[in-house]
């Protein structure tokens, strides 16, 4: 393996403490736009939500937040709120383990571009010789655009590259379609399919897989 390339969300950090602070902002900003109770504005804005689940328009929060004319953006959240993106612990420890390995390392997330930020925020972008956003290619996972982007950037080859995310549908399952290697992080130990070469439940788990 020459390259390791990786989700963010749910891989690298968590940005749901972020989420949990501002959604009760939205549901009192809602409520009072539309004249409806509070309960009522929660289950409407959800249920756009995940009427649009694993669209292109659903990994951007602004888009939400335009939809219902919010006035709020997400990357001035996050600058405000820098600390609510957590990173977890197994990450730098393991990012830093693969640069010392020299593998080339990159990113590759269906997120707009403020997903750059998110990873400056987190003090992660250091780490990655490409990261690649839906915005570079207008694409999202699992379209092989955006893994054959990311590999083109390194000058690597599908079989030389793995690709570690949360999501079987999207990092799994788009990886394998273009011939990387896939290994999907299964944090919570949710029921999985067999879909991934490697199932992992920490981010150290790598080293025995590269080792």
């Amino acid at each position: 393996m020459e390259a390791v390339f990786f989700d963010i969300d749910g891989t690298l950090l968590t940005e749901m403490p972020l989420i949990e602070l501002f959604l009760p902002q939205v549901y009192e900003m809602l409520s009072k736009k539309l004249g409806i109770d509070r309960e009522s504005a929660r289950e409407r804005f959800l249920r756009e939500i995940f009427s649009r689940r694993d669209t292109y328009d659903w990994h951007d929060w602004n888009f939400f937040f335009r939809l219902f004319g919010l006035g709020m953006d997400y990357a001035e959240l996050m600058k405000r709120y820098p600390y609510k993106l957590r990173v977890y612990p197994d990450t730098v420890p393991t990012l830093e383990w693969l640069k010392d390995e020299g593998y080339k390392l990159g990113v590759i997330t269906s997120g707009p571009e403020y997903q750059r930020l998110k990873l400056e925020l987190a003090g992660l972008s250091g780490y990655f010789d490409v990261i690649v956003t839906r915005e570079d290619v207008k694409a999202i996972k699992p379209e092989p655009k955006i893994f054959l982007h990311a590999l083109e950037a390194l000058n690597v080859r599908p079989g030389e590259a793995l690709m570690v995310g949360d999501s079987l549908s999207q990092d799994v399952y788009g990886a394998k379609n273009v011939g990387m290697t896939a290994v999907w992080i299964n944090r919570d130990g949710e029921p999985g399919y067999h879909m991934a070469d490697y199932e992992i439940r920490t981010l150290h788990e790598l080293r025995k897989i590269l080792g």
